[in-house]
C-alpha cells in the first residue's frame, strides 16, 4: 500500500508519535509525505519515507496528483483545527476532494487514523491493491 502523511505545523509531533506507535505496521508499506513532515518522520523512527516538495513548494499538489492517478492508498493528514489561515484550510479540502472522488481513506485526526492502520493491519484495505491494479489497464 502506498500512504501519504500530511500534517499541519501543531500536529507535526502528534504525526511523529503516532509512526513511531505504528512503525510496526508502516515499514510494510510505501510511504510518501511532504518534506518538513517526512524528514521529522524519517529521522524519529527510521522508516524509510519518500519526501516529496515541502507543503508551500506544491507538496500538496504532488500529493493530490498521486491520489487522482490512484497511487496513494490512504493519506493520514493530520489537521489543525484552531488554523486560520485560509490558504491551509484550502489545501487541506483540496486533499479530502481528491479522496472522496477515488475512494481513498482518509484521516484528518488520531482516532480516524488509528482506525485506518488497525484495518490496514487485518487485511481490511486489501481491496485498494485491486483497484490500482485495475486502474493500470
Amino acid at each position: 500500500m502506498n500512504i501519504a502523511f500530511l500534517a499541519h505545523d501543531k500536529k507535526k509531533e502528534l504525526m511523529v508519535q503516532f509512526c513511531t506507535a505504528y512503525k510496526s505496521v508502516l515499514i510494510k508499506h510505501d510511504l510518501y509525505a511532504t518534506a518538513t513532515t517526512g524528514r521529522l518522520i524519517a529521522d524519529n523512527t527510521g522508516l524509510p519515507i519518500t519526501l516529496l516538495l515541502s507543503h508551500k513548494q506544491g507538496g500538496h499538489q504532488q500529493i493530490n496528483a498521486r491520489i487522482a492517478y490512484n497511487e496513494i492508498d490512504l493519506v493520514l493528514l493530520f489537521t489543525d483545527p484552531n488554523t486560520t489561515e485560509a490558504w491551509d484550510d484550502s489545501q487541506m479540502i483540496e486533499t479530502i476532494r481528491h479522496c472522496d472522488k477515488q475512494n481513498v481513506p482518509i484521516a484528518t485526526n488520531l482516532a480516524a487514523a488509528e482506525m485506518l492502520i488497525m484495518g490496514l493491519q487485518r487485511g481490511d484495505l486489501d481491496w485498494r491493491e485491486m483497484l490500482r491494479s485495475r486502474s493500470r489497464y
